[in-house]
C-alpha cells in the first residue's frame, strides 16, 4: 500500500482498458485520470516545475502562471498548493466551470479570456494576457506549456516506458494532440524502440495544430488555433481529425458501459476506431491514451441541454449513436498519411 506526504507523488499508470467489448474493434485504453490531479497532465506539470526549481527560477516570492484549457491549471494548482506557492491559471470560456472551482479551491487565482483571437479561438489572446502579466511584474514565472520542453520530456521519461512494459508488441499507438508534448513525447521514445510503431495524431476539427481551417471547437483539451511550437511532424506517421459530435457520441458510447470518460478521450477513441475500421485490425496490437476521466464535462458533453444547443437533438439518437463503432463515412473525417524521414 502506498503512503504518500505530497499529491503528486502518486500516479497509477499501469491501468488499461480492453474497448474491444464496447467498440467492437481491438483497442486498449491508457487510463491517466487516477491521480490527485485527474489527469495526464500532472506528469508535465510535475516535470516543468522541477526544471523550474533546478535552474533556480522559482523562489518564494514567485507567482506560477499558464495558459491552460483546465487539467493543467489543475496540475499546477495542486502542485503549487502542495509546495507553498501562488499559482494563477489564465484560461477561457470553455474552461468546465468544475475545473475553475476546483482550481480555486485549492487555491489558486483564476483569470477567464472572453475575446477569440485571429483563428477564431482563445489561445493567442491567452498567451498575450500571460506575456503583460509576466512584463509587469517580475514576479511572475511563465512555465509555458506551449514551449518547454519539459511539457514531453515527461511523456518520454513514463507514459512511453509504461506502455511498451505492458505491449511489448505494440503495432499503433494514439494519442490527442493539443499542446503535443504527449506526442512528441512518445513518439520521441518509440522512434528508438527495437521495432517500429505507427504513431497516429487524432485532432478534432476546426483544429490547426497541422494545418487546415479554423472552425468552431467547444470541447477544451484538444486542439490548437496555432501551430503548436513542440510539434514536428518528422515523427507522426497519420492525423486523424474528428469532429465533435462523434466525440460526444464515442464518450456516451462509452458512458453507456460504466466508462465515463472526458472529451479528449472520446476524441482519441472515434479516431481510432475510424482508423482500426480502415485497416486489417484483426492482428494489430492497439493502444490510446486516455488523458482524464469524465466527471469535469458533467455540465457539458453529458448534459443534454448543452449538447442539443451546440450540436442539434438528434447528436445521440440510437441510429448515429450505433455507428460509432462502425466504419465511418470519409466526409466526417480525414485522415493524411505522413512518412517518416
Amino acid at each position: 500500500m502506498p503512503v504518500i506526504t505530497a499529491p503528486y507523488a502518486f500516479n497509477e499508470g499501469q491501468l488499461f482498458v480492453d474497448l474491444e467489448s464496447i467498440c467492437g474493434r481491438p483497442l486498449h485504453l491508457k487510463c491517466e485520470g487516477f491521480n490527485f490531479a485527474g489527469s495526464i497532465k500532472l506528469k508535465a506539470a510535475n516535470e516543468m516545475v522541477e526544471s523550474a526549481e533546478r535552474d533556480g527560477l522559482l523562489t518564494p516570492e514567485s507567482v506560477l502562471v499558464e495558459s491552460s484549457s483546465g487539467n493543467l491549471g489543475v496540475a499546477l494548482s495542486m502542485i503549487a498548493a502542495s509546495k507553498g506557492y501562488r499559482f494563477l491559471c489564465v484560461t477561457d470560456s470553455r474552461c468546465n466551470l468544475s475545473t475553475r472551482l476546483l482550481m480555486e479551491a485549492l487555491g489558486s487565482e483564476v483569470h477567464v479570456i472572453a475575446d477569440q483571437d485571429s483563428n477564431g479561438g482563445f489561445l493567442g489572446t491567452r498567451i498575450e494576457y500571460v506575456r503583460q502579466l509576466c512584463a509587469s511584474d517580475d514576479r511572475y514565472v511563465w512555465l509555458s506549456q506551449y514551449t518547454n520542453a519539459g511539457n514531453w520530456r515527461a511523456h518520454y521519461r513514463t507514459t512511453a516506458p509504461e506502455i511498451a512494459g505492458q505491449f511489448p508488441a505494440l503495432d499503433v499507438l494514439f494519442i490527442g494532440a493539443g499542446t503535443t508534448g504527449t506526442l512528441m513525447g512518445c513518439a520521441r521514445w518509440f522512434r528508438q524502440w527495437h521495432r517500429p510503431v505507427r504513431i497516429v495524431a487524432v485532432d478534432s476539427v476546426g483544429s490547426v495544430a497541422f494545418g487546415g481551417e479554423p472552425g468552431r471547437r467547444m470541447i477544451p483539451g484538444l486542439g490548437m488555433s496555432m501551430r503548436p511550437p513542440l510539434l514536428d511532424e518528422s515523427f507522426v506517421d497519420e492525423v486523424i481529425r474528428v469532429e465533435e459530435a462523434d466525440t460526444i457520441r464515442m464518450c456516451h458510447r462509452m458512458a453507456r458501459r460504466g466508462f465515463l470518460f472526458g472529451g479528449s478521450t472520446g476524441t482519441v477513441v472515434s479516431g481510432a476506431m475510424d482508423w482500426l475500421a480502415r485497416h486489417d485490425a484483426e492482428n494489430l496490437t492497439a493502444v490510446a491514451i486516455a488523458p482524464d476521466l469524465g466527471e469535469r464535462y458533467l455540465d457539458t458533453v453529458y448534459q443534454t441541454n448543452w449538447l442539443q444547443d451546440l450540436y442539434g437533438d438528434h447528436v445521440l439518437d440510437e441510429e448515429r449513436m450505433g455507428s460509432v463503432a462502425e466504419e465511418v463515412e470519409p466526409v466526417t473525417r480525414t485522415s493524411e498519411r505522413r512518412r517518416r524521414p
